[in-house]
């Protein structure tokens, strides 16, 4: 079998760049040069071979990434103690993009878009949820930061995934709250109470809406780690379209 003519890989991730969005608090993103080429040769004494190198000065959480439930709870699970298999496995992507700030994503929503895609949860599956945020405002029109306008999951909603044993939600936008939140309510709370992981600023998902696939965003093994950039991709069957 001819595994490229049978499936399609799509990218789901946000590049890690200098000066990109970030969120409320974090550390902004910093690319520097470690070594050029010409300074390696220099230093190895070589005339034919030289290595370049950068240094990355970037938070935990940053770009397309994984929150690991020590983030938001003392107690909670580190990402480097998490099992991979919030990370990987089966997955789909349901269209919600009819919610607007400030305006939360309910159970109602989930259930219609479920039903209108054809789609059932299942225990196990890594759900994304496709809002429309990244391909509207990335990167200049208020995507991130204290003037982002960007829909999220009401605790309810959030109880109701994790009850029904998905492992991992994903969506695109930088948060899984609406800002300001209401800290007593926030959906934070049911993914520490579950101790299961979300995933942030996923992009490309209007290609996957109303599909299954397999998905892979696996974070480094960060020690203690309160969450890790993934490179978050879908593995689709091209007959499934």
């Amino acid at each position: 079998m001819k595994f490229n003519k049978k499936y399609k890989l799509i990218d789901l991730t946000q590049e890690i760049y200098q000066e990109m969005p970030s969120d409320i608090g974090s550390q902004k993103t910093f690319i520097m040069i470690n070594q050029t080429h010409k300074q390696n040769m220099k230093v190895t004494g070589s005339t034919t071979l030289g290595f370049s190198a950068r240094n990355l000065l970037i938070s935990e959480r940053v770009a397309t990434h994984s929150i690991a439930p020590s983030a938001f709870d003392s107690k909670g699970q580190s990402i480097d103690n998490m099992s991979l298999k919030n990370f990987y496995g089966s997955g789909m992507c349901i269209n919600v993009s009819h919610k607007r700030h400030p305006n939360l994503i309910e159970v109602e929503d989930v259930k219609n878009s479920l039903l209108n895609h054809r789609l059932e949860l299942i225990k196990g599956d890594i759900l994304l949820l496709y809002t429309g945020h990244y391909n509207r405002t990335y990167p200049v029109y208020g995507y991130s930061g204290l003037k982002a306008k960007h829909t999220g999951l009401s605790y309810e909603c959030a109880e109701y995934l994790a009850a029904n044993g998905i492992v991992n939600i994903g969506i695109d936008s930088p948060s899984i709250d609406v800002f300001p939140n209401n800290t007593e309510e926030s959906a934070y709370l049911v993914f520490a109470k579950y101790n299961i992981t979300f995933t942030l600023n996923l992009c490309n998902l209007n290609e996957l809406q109303g599909s299954r696939f397999l998905y892979f965003g696996l974070p480094l093994k960060i020690r203690n780690g309160t969450g890790s950039p993934v490179r978050a991709v879908a593995l689709t069957d091209k007959n499934y379209y």
